[in-house]
């Protein structure tokens, strides 16, 4: 017979915890090890209970629980941590993942769906809360879309309008408060994205883009 899932369970409220236990509990191939209700009891129960899977809090009394997530996975290297959010906004999806997690799930979601993503993070799967997902794959598209439209962050565009009214990397360093090395790194990054050789095509581009005035 395979071994339960072994889960840890973290979140500041004790009837939160009491009751993801019970659900666990339930399962013939799930276990629940230990509970912890501050990200400090959190790395002290991950060391002393081994788990297989974190079910991780994201709000928790003393910080963000994804703050966390790092150590934890020091302490206890083989362990999931499957994020159990209030939060429906993708940008804490993708910082969840950014920092090591293996699974979004909301707090509002079925119990079916908890026990799913615990099974699914466990066996080296990911798990995103399918509304969530569909949200996530969206904003991705519309920031690919962006970039191709406008390829050059804020502080680029900065630089390119004081380029192409002709100041030089000095005065643009003056004007924005920067070193004359991050005036001319800018510079570089600008010419490479818009595969530009002379100033004279940045200007065009600026005055295209409307970024002079009249």
């Amino acid at each position: 017979m395979a071994e339960s899932i072994r889960v840890l369970i973290v979140d500041d409220h004790a009837v939160v915890r009491t009751g993801i236990k019970l659900l666990l509990a339930a399962e013939p191939d799930i276990e629940p090890v230990g509970e912890a209700g501050s990200r400090r009891e959190a790395i002290f129960e991950a060391r002393s209970t081994q788990p297989d899977v974190i079910l991780l809090d994201v709000v928790m009394p003393d910080g963000s629980g994804l703050e966390s997530v790092p150590q934890l996975l020091h302490e206890q290297p083989e362990a999931k941590i499957l994020v159990l959010s209030m939060q429906d906004d993708p940008r804490y999806v993708r910082e969840a993942f950014a920092v090591g997690a293996s699974g979004y799930v909301l707090k509002e979601a079925a119990d079916v769906e908890v026990v799913g993503a615990v099974r699914e993070v466990a066996r080296g799967g990911r798990y995103v809360h399918p509304e969530l997902g569909a949200r996530l794959i969206a904003a991705d598209a519309e920031a690919a879309r962006k970039a191709e439209l406008d390829p050059l962050s804020e502080r680029e565009r900065e630089v390119l309008r004081l380029l192409a009214y002709g100041y030089t990397n000095q005065e643009i360093a003056k004007q924005l408060f920067i070193s004359v090395r991050t005036a001319e790194t800018h510079r570089a990054h600008i010419m490479q994205k818009l595969r530009f050789t002379t100033r004279a095509e940045l200007v065009r581009y600026a005055i295209a883009q409307g970024m002079l005035e009249e």
